[in-house]
């Protein structure tokens, strides 16, 4: 079975990025020789959904950060990319399930942003969260979310804390539970 995570980084006020998409404020909670499980979660993973301002963001940081994994990019408009890696897609969260089931991966990594996060969590797409929560009230950005009105129940798995006052919590969101998958 296919298994959607979201595992993302947030304020404790709840936003991803400043209003203008930048996560350079959590380059204040790098900690030497830490990866806050990044790296074991990254290999566990079969493929990546990103969507469209989030991949773009991503074109900024440099070289390709996720070589060797199938990538699917959510936009309505066509995008042009050189990334072998990547497939465009305007699908719906269930219709993107669906065809990652029908390919046979397990594991696979909701990047973001807020706003694609919050259209998987209202289809009840998403399986777990794994949210690092940071020190820091950013006062306003993009929600971990976006806007989204449906309360969905979760189901605690794990919480580690860190030196630095990350607290990173890892949920299962009992929606797709609730649908009968």
């Amino acid at each position: 079975m296919t298994s959607v995570v979201y595992y993302v980084a947030m304020s404790v006020d709840g936003y991803i990025a400043t209003p203008d998409g930048s996560i350079d404020w959590l380059g204040a909670y790098e900690i030497e020789g830490e990866d806050y499980g990044y790296r074991e979660f990254y290999d566990s993973i079969d493929a990546l959904l990103l969507g469209r301002r989030t991949y773009e963001q991503i074109l900024g940081f440099g070289s390709w950060p996720y070589p060797g994994k199938p990538c699917f990019v959510f936009s309505r408009t066509p995008l042009s990319g050189e990334i072998p890696e990547v497939t465009f897609t305007p699908a719906n969260p269930r219709e993107t399930v669906a065809e990652l089931r029908e390919r046979g991966w397990g594991r696979v990594w909701l990047v973001g942003g807020g706003q694609l996060a919050g259209s998987f969590r209202e289809s009840g797409s998403i399986d777990e969260l794994i949210v690092s929560v940071m020190p820091i009230v950013l006062g306003s950005g993009i929600p971990l979310f976006g806007v989204s009105g449906k309360p969905d129940k979760l189901t605690p798995i794990a919480s580690r804390s860190y030196p630095n006052g990350c607290i990173q919590l890892q949920y299962r969101l009992d929606s797709r539970r609730d649908r009968g998958e």
